[in-house]
């Protein structure tokens, strides 16, 4: 096992080379990392060769106590990469993992809650009294791609300032977690949100010296606004508005369901949102079907109710 940090060094080099975000990697080495320590504290010592199903299976039960679905099924999902990765060492012929599933998940039971209106609007008036002009309208311009947009944390954090196209109204998305740019038409109040931040981030960078600042979104510094940030001070804006916000994937979530109870037809929805394919944007209509509810008002059961209430 003492060849096992060196190879898990080589994935993750490799795997980081795919353009992976910093966060994913360190997610996939940590998980590595927790495998490799079980397995070596198995006596007698096993080699990696030796790893075999009946090995794994003990692991991921040995982990999986009082962890959600999911949780297991993405631990399961980074070994079967990195065994995929010792087939190509050559250390495994066929990886154990490759016919191996993990916990089935329903996947309504994934989505996070909506944000309902009077919510939202409690987060824009909370965001808007934030202590200086920039700060006020850089965290109601960050409210606004998130729910306008339906953009996921990665992509607002690292949307630059030449994505923006003030002429056409659009911004223009990196495809790193689907594998394809995107560009979305910008809603009015998106625009003007924007409009109103972008003079004073350049206050900022010029009191920074720091005119040759790509990101849209940056600092009081004047440097780009990382992810973390993002999510620790819209969390903080959400606990000073008394709102529950659990993940910030929530504004995705309601982007897409407001969008589809606006009667904004599915396949729109998916390239607003960058979705790969049609089934991931599917999932957002057991939340809002205006067909669905059109059909309903149809039923003939209303007419009859109409007869009676005038008889």
């Amino acid at each position: 096992m003492r060849r096992w940090d060196r190879l898990v060094d080589g994935y993750i080099e490799e795997y980081r080379a795919r353009g992976i975000g910093p966060a994913r990697v360190a997610h996939t080495a940590a998980t590595l990392d927790r495998w490799g320590r079980w397995l070596k504290q198995r006596r007698p010592r096993v080699s990696i060769e030796q790893i075999d199903a009946e090995l794994i299976t003990r692991y991921i039960a040995s982990c999986s106590t009082f962890r959600a679905k999911a949780t297991v099924y993405d631990a399961l999902s980074t070994m079967r990469g990195f065994g995929n990765h010792l087939v190509r060492e050559g250390l495994w012929t066929v990886s154990p993992l490759r016919w191996m599933k993990g916990p089935k998940i329903t996947p309504y039971s994934r989505l996070p809650k909506r944000i309902d209106r009077a919510h939202m609007q409690a987060l824009w008036r909370e965001a808007g009294n934030r202590r200086g002009e920039c700060s006020a309208h850089l965290w109601v311009t960050v409210l606004a791609l998130l729910y306008g947009t339906g953009l996921r944390r990665g992509e607002l954090e690292r949307l630059d300032l030449e994505c923006f196209d003030r002429e056409h109204g659009t911004l223009r998305i990196d495809g790193r977690k689907s594998g394809k740019e995107r560009c979305v038409p910008l809603p009015p109040m998106v625009l003007q949100c924007l409009e109103a931040y972008l003079p004073r981030r350049h206050n900022v960078l010029e009191r920074s010296a720091a005119l040759g600042e790509r990101a849209l979104l940056i600092t009081r510094l004047g440097t780009r606004l990382n992810a973390q940030t993002i999510s620790n001070t819209i969390h903080r804006i959400a606990r000073r508005a008394g709102v529950s916000i659990h993940s910030l994937h929530q504004f995705r979530h309601t982007c897409a369901s407001d969008l589809l109870e606006a009667g904004v037809h599915l396949a729109q929805v998916q390239r607003v949102l960058g979705h790969s394919v049609i089934a991931t944007t599917v999932r957002y209509i057991h939340i809002a079907d205006p067909q669905r509810r059109e059909a309903m008002r149809a039923h003939p059961l209303n007419d009859w109710l109409t007869l009676r209430e005038a008889a």
